[in-house]
């Protein structure tokens, strides 16, 4: 999935936590084989590829998540949009090149965006794309879901005390032995010089999106690798989301979506949700200004980005 998974667990021997551990990586192998945009061979890669308007029959594991996608789309007014595959090639090339899309393509790949041109069938579990050279993007919901299942996995072999870590979002266990909680420190993303924040989680999901982790700056501009799907455009002055959620998959879909939809905005969503809480920090250095939602964790404390966390 274009990232780096580790996981940390508690055992009582060297064998149960052998079988544990390779079973959990197993997973997350066989979850890159099916969601992975990276792949060309991947079951997403296929599916982008089918005949317009043709119903494809999924995996299960592909449609819980395009599932998932569909409802927080609903939920976000359209911040966020898997249908976004298009754009996405457009800008990660973009990006490595340090130049803007062509127009022109940009807005072929825009007219090839939007969930009102992606139709699930729960009927059959067939999915239909209905816009030529549409392509779908998991990357702000499938690494979630891998956390998810690899921490089934886990969970499943007896081994409930664990951390599993995709690309710095983490989904968290029983806390360690002796503890009450795993203790978490989260770069707001602002400049240097600026705070940490320190989570103690357990049983819980954090991931934190924006552009102070995967950026570009373009003629000037820094651009967000997060995009708009609503207009196709690279964020600029984007916000850094950290979302505390009950799942991987909630918490990864909705870090990104709140960069999008902004502070005002998307905590106002969240009232909806009183299971998921975030904290968005707009602004970089001195003009950094952070907004959390009402329930986010209380014992959250700040420290310096080179303290202890």
């Amino acid at each position: 999935m274009g990232t780096r998974f580790s996981i940390t667990v508690y055992a009582p021997d060297h064998e149960t936590a052998r079988d544990g551990l390779e079973a959990a990586f197993a997973r997350i192998e066989s979850l890159d084989a099916r969601l992975s945009d990276y792949d060309p061979h991947s079951e997403l890669s296929r599916l982008s590829l089918a005949p317009v308007g043709e119903a494809v029959a999924v995996s299960e594991d592909l449609w819980r998540v395009l599932t998932e996608a569909e409802r927080v789309h609903a939920l976000s007014g359209g911040a966020f949009d898997v249908s976004v595959g298009a754009l996405s090639r457009l800008w990660r090339s973009a990006r490595r090149h340090g130049s803007l899309p062509d127009p022109e393509r940009l807005e072929r790949a825009l007219a090839a965006t939007g969930a009102h041109l992606l139709t699930l069938d729960p009927t059959s579990r067939a999915v239909r794309l209905h816009a030529e050279g549409m392509r779908l993007d998991l990357g702000g919901i499938a690494k979630g879901f891998a956390l998810d299942e690899a921490l089934a996995a886990l969970r499943s072999r007896g081994l409930p005390r664990a951390m599993v870590d995709g690309g710095g979002d983490l989904l968290l266990g029983q806390p360690p032995p002796r503890r009450a909680a795993w203790r978490v420190a989260v770069e707001t993303g602002a400049e240097a010089g600026s705070a940490r924040v320190r989570l103690e989680l357990a049983n819980a999901a954090v991931a934190t999106s924006g552009d102070g982790f995967r950026h570009a700056v373009i003629d000037g501009v820094r651009i967000s690798h997060v995009i708009d799907p609503r207009t196709g455009a690279g964020l600029t002055d984007s916000p850094v989301s950290t979302v505390v959620a009950p799942s991987g998959m909630l918490a990864d879909a909705w870090a990104s979506a709140l960069c999008v939809l902004g502070p005002t905005r998307g905590l106002k969503v969240l009232e909806s949700l009183p299971d998921v809480e975030a904290r968005l920090v707009c602004g970089k250095g001195a003009r950094a200004r952070s907004f959390e939602s009402a329930g986010f964790p209380a014992a959250v404390v700040s420290s310096p980005p080179d303290g202890r966390p």
